[in-house]
C-alpha cells in the first residue's frame, strides 16, 4: 500500500503545475519563437518559468522598445509579436505601441502582470487598470480571473490577433494566477460565436464589380496594407496585369506592387505623386483593396474621387462607408477577392487614352530628382543612394516625419513586408526598435533604420540590444537639427514662427554609438556618404551613420490641410 501511495503521489505531482508553467506551455502550443519584454515584480513567476522552460526572450531597455520591436517582427513575419511587461508603469509604457498596432492592424499578443487578485482595486503598489486603459486601443483584452481559464484565453488571444483584421490583444495576469497550482486542463477547441470574420466574398458583389469594370473608361486600383496582410501581393500583380489598370498605393500599402512596375503611379495622399492624386481625382472607377480611406490619403473628402464609382474591398466591415460613400462594398479577405476576380471572365473597355493621360502626368510632374549641393546632403538623395546600393531589396524601417515621407517617395520597394513604418498613429521613436524586431525576424536580410535626429533619441537606449545581439542593423540618422516636419509646417502655415522645433544642441551621435560599442560615422557630403555606404550597408555588423543634411529642405509635393488631392503645392519642387 505504501509503495502504491508513493507512486500515486508522484503521478499527481507530475500533473500539478503553476499558472506560469501553463503559460509557457500555451505559448509553445502557439509556436511562439520569440518574446520581447522587460521583467518586474508582478511577472517574476512567469520569468522564473521562462528560465526553466526557455523560449527566446529579447530584453529591451524600455517597454516601448519591446512593443515596437514586436511590431517590426510581426510586420515582417506576419505572425503575432509577443510582449511581456510587469504591472503599473511596465504596462502603461506599452500603451503607445498598443495604439500604434491597433491603428496599423499589427497582430500582437501582449501579456501584462497585475497585482494579486486579493488587492485588485485597492491602489496597491504598481497597480493600474490596464484592461480599462487599453480597451479602446485593443482588438480585445482579458483579465484572467481563474487559473483554469488561462490556456483557453491565450489560445483565443492568438486566434483573435491574427484573424480577420489583425490587431493587438492584451491579457492581464494577476500574480496569484501565475503562482497558483492546479491540475492540467484539457485543450478545448476555440468557440467564439460573437467573432466570425467574413473572409470569402459575396459572388453577386463580385459580379457587380466586374460589370462596372467592363464599362469603366478611367479605372484606378488603390492598394493598401490589407493586401500585404492577406499575402495577396502576387494576386494583386496578376490582376493589375490582367486588367491593365493603373495602380497607386497608400503609405502602408507600399510593396504590394513592385515599385518599378510600369502601371504603378507611386504613393497617393498628402505627399503622394501628382499622377496618383490626379488619377484619384479624375477616375470613374476606384477599386480599393485593403485601405481604410484615412484623412492623409483622401485630403478634403468633398474633392475625393468625385466622379468615381467606389468599390471597397476590406475584411473589416466597419471601414466600408465610414469615410467615403461606397457603391460596391465587398467584405472579405483581399487575397480571396483577387483570386476570384482572376478566375472570372470579363470584357474591358479600351482605356489607352486614360493610361496615356496619366503617364503624361508622371512624365511632366515626377518627384524632384534629388541632388546634394553646396548646402550639404539632400535627404531624398541619401534615400535614393541607399535604394541603389541595396537594390531596393532591404527591409527599411522609419520613424515619422520628413524622413519617413522621403523614404516612401524615393525608396522603391520590390516586394511586400520590406516596409516597416508607423502610419495611423504617427509614432516618433518607432523606427529604430522596430528594426530590431525586423532583423530578428529575418536575420539574413539587410535591415536599414532611417530616423530623424529627434525620433531616434526617443528610443536610443535600444543600441544596447543591437550590440548585445550583434544585430547588423544600419542606423541612418538624417540629422537636420530640427523636428523637420514640425518646422516645415511652421514655415508653411505659421509664418516661419519656429516654436520649439529647432534643436541646435545635439549629442555627438558617433561617440554615443561608440559608447555602446557600435561603429559610428559622420558624413557631410555626397562623396563621404557614398564611401561610407559602400563600406557598411552590406557588412555583417551594426553601424550608425550620422548624415548631416540640409536643414531647410522640405517634403513636396504636399496637400495642405483642408485641401483636395488636386490642390497640391510644391509640385515639381
Amino acid at each position: 500500500m505504501k509503495a502504491g501511495n508513493q507512486q500515486s503521489d508522484t503521478a499527481v505531482q507530475e500533473q500539478v503545475k503553476t499558472g506560469a508553467d501553463l503559460f509557457i506551455e500555451a505559448l509553445k502550443k502557439e509556436n511562439v519563437e520569440m518574446i520581447f519584454g522587460y521583467p518586474g515584480g508582478a511577472v517574476l513567476p512567469i520569468y522564473d518559468a521562462l528560465y526553466k522552460n526557455p523560449i527566446k526572450h529579447i530584453l529591451t531597455r524600455h517597454e516601448q522598445g519591446a512593443i515596437h520591436a514586436a511590431e517590426g517582427y510581426a510586420r515582417v513575419t506576419g505572425k503575432p509579436g509577443v510582449v511581456i511587461a510587469t504591472s503599473g508603469p511596465g504596462a502603461t509604457n506599452l500603451v503607445t505601441g498598443i495604439a500604434d498596432a491597433m491603428m496599423d492592424s499589427i497582430p500582437l499578443v501582449i501579456f501584462t502582470g497585475q497585482v494579486g487578485s486579493a488587492v485588485l482595486g485597492t491602489d496597491a503598489f504598481q497597480e493600474s487598470d490596464i484592461v480599462g486603459i487599453t480597451m479602446p486601443i485593443t482588438k480585445h483584452n482579458y483579465q484572467v480571473k481563474k487559473m483554469e481559464d488561462l490556456g483557453r484565453i491565450i489560445k483565443e488571444a492568438f486566434f483573435i490577433a491574427n484573424t480577420g483584421r489583425p490587431g493587438p490583444v492584451l491579457i492581464d495576469i494577476p500574480k496569484d494566477i501565475a503562482t497558483e497550482t492546479a491540475g492540467v486542463y484539457p485543450d478545448k477547441p476555440i468557440h467564439l460565436p460573437g467573432y466570425q470574420p467574413t473572409t470569402k466574398p459575396n459572388y453577386l458583389q463580385l459580379q457587380k464589380l466586374a460589370n462596372v469594370m467592363s464599362t469603366a473608361k478611367k479605372p484606378l486600383i488603390l492598394a493598401g496594407a490589407g493586401v500585404i496582410f492577406s499575402k495577396g501581393a502576387d494576386e494583386l500583380k496578376a490582376f493589375v496585369e490582367k486588367t491593365g489598370f493603373p495602380i497607386t498605393n497608400t503609405l502602408l500599402g507600399l510593396g504590394s506592387i513592385p515599385g518599378d512596375h510600369p502601371q504603378f503611379l507611386g504613393m497617393a495622399g498628402m505627399h503622394g505623386t501628382y499622377a496618383s492624386n490626379m488619377a484619384i481625382t479624375e477616375c470613374d472607377l476606384l477599386i480599393n483593396f485593403g485601405a481604410r480611406f484615412d484623412d492623409r490619403l483622401t485630403g478634403n473628402l468633398k474633392h475625393f474621387a468625385p466622379n468615381a464609382t467606389v468599390a471597397h474591398i476590406d475584411i473589416d466591415p466597419a471601414e466600408i462607408g465610414k469615410n467615403v460613400p461606397t457603391e460596391i462594398p465587398i467584405v472579405a479577405d483581399a487575397k480571396a477577392v483577387l483570386e476570384k476576380l482572376l478566375e472570372m471572365d470579363f470584357k474591358l473597355s479600351d482605356i489607352s487614352a486614360w493610361t496615356d493621360h496619366i503617364r503624361g502626368y508622371m512624365e511632366k510632374y515626377p518627384y524632384k530628382k534629388p541632388v546634394s549641393d553646396d548646402r550639404g546632403l539632400s535627404s531624398p538623395h541619401v534615400v535614393k543612394m541607399i535604394h541603389e546600393m541595396t537594390g531596393g531589396d532591404a527591409i527599411v524601417t522609419t520613424d515619422v516625419g520628413q524622413h519617413q515621407m522621403w523614404t516612401a517617395q524615393y525608396y522603391g520597394f520590390n516586394g511586400p513586408n520590406h516596409w516597416v513604418t508607423s502610419g495611423g498613429l504617427g509614432t516618433m521613436g518607432f523606427g529604430f526598435p522596430s528594426a530590431i524586431g525586423a532583423q530578428l525576424a529575418d536575420p539574413e536580410k539587410t535591415v536599414v533604420s532611417i530616423s530623424g535626429d529627434g525620433g531616434f533619441q526617443m528610443c536610443l537606449q535600444e543600441l544596447s540590444v543591437v550590440k548585445e545581439l550583434n544585430l547588423p542593423i544600419k542606423i541612418i540618422i538624417l540629422n537636420n537639427k530640427a523636428l523637420g516636419m514640425v518646422r516645415q509646417w511652421q514655415e508653411s502655415f505659421y509664418d516661419e514662427r519656429y516654436s520649439q522645433s529647432l534643436i541646435p544642441e545635439q549629442p555627438d551621435f558617433i561617440k554615443l554609438a561608440e559608447a555602446y560599442g557600435i561603429k559610428g560615422y559622420k558624413v557631410e557630403n555626397e562623396q563621404e556618404a557614398k564611401e561610407v555606404f559602400e563600406k557598411t550597408l552590406n557588412s555583417k555588423e551594426p553601424v550608425l551613420i550620422d548624415c548631416r543634411v540640409v536643414k531647410d529642405e522640405n517634403v513636396y509635393p504636399m496637400v495642405a490641410p483642408g485641401k483636395g488631392l488636386h490642390e497640391m503645392i510644391g509640385v515639381g519642387e
